[in-house]
């Protein structure tokens, strides 16, 4: 399993266990009265919600008021640090929640809660599960311990089997307005309104992906750049230049997320085994070494992935904006910064042609998920943006 009971959130919050979760007010109030109430509690439960809604946060607040006894906010904070041992975790950073890993949870969820009112098992990524990691979870879900409580996160109950769907009940997040990203991003941040604005406009409401945009103007500057070399794709070559540059910025993206946790991980994997900085590794825990390395090579496939897929999103978002131009429509442009461009793109383009581009992105996309080459899934979807054809 590669995270248990290690994902949650800071706890350093003013209303504990719910201090964090923010601007879902009716599902807060819904998993409040499930928590204090066992007849309106069920034993699966999916939160569901667009990337950035807050669906882990919500989770691990969850799981805070089941385990813990009312009131008792060290229990709850040591939840929402995931260290209490009734909580359940997992967090996948490969590109799938492996059958291994499923297997694992599974077995986790038949023990007893130790201290606490209920033992909870949290899946964040449960839309990562292949179908027959999906069966593994069919009979713990459908017959769990009186007291054992599952809670899955997924951006929608459609990307889960419905075999899975039907052993839940589905708590469908509210998805904040721009303005509402906005004025919480300059809450946390202290940044101007101006750039709160744009970022949570540019992140699509996405709230990490808004913070992240907000407090790093080289990340700005490279989305920028990005979407106006698309814009510049005339021809094959440029296809293939462009791919190039969004693949290998998206990998020095993902380098430095992972170097410094992955230095860490190491430095302390060896300090535990007791093997002094600089020092040979003994033949008796290389294998361990070797297992951490695999763990640290997955994770940065996943990176990678991710980061493409966010490129993708961006040139979704930018050929819908053309859309919306061909239709009349200005009022909700995610790139105003833009517009005299894509304004030109509209008035060259026929509907048809947008449409073509904004459907092999989408492939694009699905292929980059299923491990296709991302330089060469680029370079394809870039000669339909120059051609207007699918190749």
């Amino acid at each position: 399993m590669e995270s248990t009971a290690g994902t949650a959130p800071s706890s350093a919050l003013a209303e504990v266990p719910w201090g964090a979760v923010w601007g879902q007010d009716a599902a807060v109030e819904t998993l409040q009265e499930a928590a204090s109430d066992p007849a309106s509690l069920t034993h699966a439960w999916l939160i569901t919600g667009p990337p950035g809604s807050g669906r882990s946060t919500l989770a691990y607040a969850f799981a805070a008021a089941l385990i813990a006894e009312p009131g008792d906010e060290n229990a709850m904070r040591q939840v929402l640090a995931g260290t209490h041992p009734d909580l359940t975790a997992l967090r996948t950073e490969g590109v799938i929640i492996s059958i291994k890993d499923a297997r694992a949870l599974v077995e986790r969820s038949y023990f007893s809660p130790s201290l606490g009112r209920y033992r909870v098992i949290v899946m964040e990524d449960a839309d990562r599960m292949a179908e027959r990691t999906s069966n593994v979870l069919l009979k713990a879900l459908e017959e769990p311990p009186e007291r054992t409580v599952w809670v899955l996160c997924a951006p929608s109950d459609a990307d889960l089997l419905p075999t899975i769907r039907s052993r839940v009940r589905t708590l469908r997040l509210r998805e904040p307005g721009i303005s509402d990203v906005a004025r919480l991003i300059v809450e946390r941040t202290g940044v101007d309104s101006a750039t709160a604005e744009q970022s949570a406009r540019h992140a699509q409401r996405h709230i990490g992906m808004a913070q992240r945009l907000a407090t790093d103007a080289a990340a700005r500057a490279r989305r920028d750049d990005t979407l106006r070399a698309v814009l510049r794709v005339r021809g094959v070559g440029d296809a293939v230049e462009v791919a190039g540059r969004i693949v290998q910025a998206a990998t020095e993206d993902a380098k430095a997320l992972t170097a410094e946790r992955d230095e860490a991980e190491r430095t302390t994997l060896l300090r535990t085994l007791g093997i002094a900085e600089g020092a040979a590794v003994p033949p008796a825990v290389r294998s361990q070494l070797s297992a951490l390395e695999d763990d640290q090579k997955r994770r940065a496939t996943r990176s990678l992935r991710d980061g493409i897929d966010r490129v993708l999103t961006d040139l979704e978002s930018m050929f819908r904006d053309v859309l919306m131009l061909q239709f009349g429509r200005d009022a909700d442009l995610i790139n105003r910064e833009l517009e005299p461009d894509l304004r030109s793109l509209a008035s060259a383009w026929s509907v048809d042609r947008t449409l073509t581009v904004v459907d092999r992105i989408g492939v694009t996309r699905e292929n980059v998920e299923l491990n296709a080459a991302p330089t060469l899934a680029l370079e394809s979807m870039l000669v339909t943006v120059a051609s207007g054809r699918t190749p």
